[in-house]
C-alpha cells in the first residue's frame, strides 16, 4: 500500500514537471518568435497584421499603422504591457499580444510599419471637413482650445511620440477622442485629455472627418 501511495505522489509530480516544463516551452517560443528583425514575412509582423491588414491598413477597431511615428508606435507597446492604455479594445485585444514583445521587437516592429507608405481612410464626412481643417488649423480660442496643427504637425504628421493623425480612419479617430474625453488612458500626457474634454460631439466629428482625408 505504502509503495503503490509513493509511486502514484511520482506519477503526479512528473506529470505536473511536464506541464509546467511544457507552460516554460511555450512561452519561450512566443518570445523566440517576435525576437529579431521585423520582417514582411516574420512572426512578429504576421501577427499584427491579422488585425492591423497586410499593408497596416487597418482593420476595425484596429487602427491604421502604415506611416505612423515609430516612437509612438513603441510608446504604446509600453502602454499596452503597462495597461495604462485601458480603452475596451485596448483591454481586448493589445494587452495579451503585446505582453511579451521585448523592446528589440518593439522597437523592430514600429520601425517596420513607419516605413509603410500610408494611405488616407477618406471615409469621413466630407460636408464637416472644413470646419475640422479650421479646429485643426487654428484652433478655438474663444473655447481656450489650442490649435492641434502645434503638437501634430501642419500636415498632420505627427513628431517623435507624438502621433501623426493624417489619413486615420473617422471612426477610429472619433473613438479614440471620446475615450480621452471620458478619461481613458489618464497618465498620458497633457494636454490631450483637457482638449478632448472641451470638444463637442459635432466638433470630434468634424476633426475625425477633416483628419481621415489628410494625405
Amino acid at each position: 500500500m505504502v509503495n503503490t501511495k509513493a509511486q502514484s505522489k511520482n506519477r503526479v509530480k512528473r506529470k505536473l514537471s511536464l506541464r509546467t516544463s511544457a507552460v516554460t516551452m511555450a512561452f519561450a517560443c512566443w518570445t523566440v518568435m517576435f525576437s529579431g528583425s521585423a520582417q514582411a514575412d516574420s512572426p512578429a509582423v504576421r501577427n499584427c497584421t491579422w488585425c492591423h491588414g497586410s499593408s497596416a491598413e487597418g482593420y476595425t477597431p484596429a487602427p491604421r499603422l502604415a506611416g505612423q511615428r515609430p516612437g509612438y508606435l513603441q510608446q504604446q507597446i509600453v502602454d499596452f504591457k503597462a495597461h495604462t492604455r485601458d480603452n475596451p479594445a485596448s483591454t481586448q485585444y493589445m494587452w495579451g499580444a503585446a505582453a511579451y514583445l521585448d523592446p528589440r521587437t518593439a522597437y523592430d516592429l514600429a520601425a517596420y510599419f513607419a516605413a509603410l507608405p500610408p494611405i488616407p481612410a477618406a471615409d469621413g464626412r466630407a460636408d464637416l471637413v472644413a470646419l475640422g481643417e479650421s479646429i485643426y488649423q487654428r484652433g478655438m480660442p474663444e473655447e481656450n482650445i489650442v490649435a492641434c496643427v502645434a503638437c501634430h504637425g501642419p500636415n498632420a504628421q505627427g513628431v517623435g511620440a507624438i502621433p501623426r493623425l493624417g489619413g486615420l480612419a473617422y471612426t477610429y479617430l472619433k473613438r479614440r477622442m471620446k475615450e480621452w474625453a471620458i478619461g481613458y488612458h489618464a497618465t498620458a500626457r497633457h494636454p490631450m485629455p483637457s482638449v478632448a474634454r472641451k470638444l463637442s460631439s459635432a466638433q470630434i466629428d468634424a476633426l475625425a472627418s477633416y483628419l481621415s482625408f489628410v494625405r
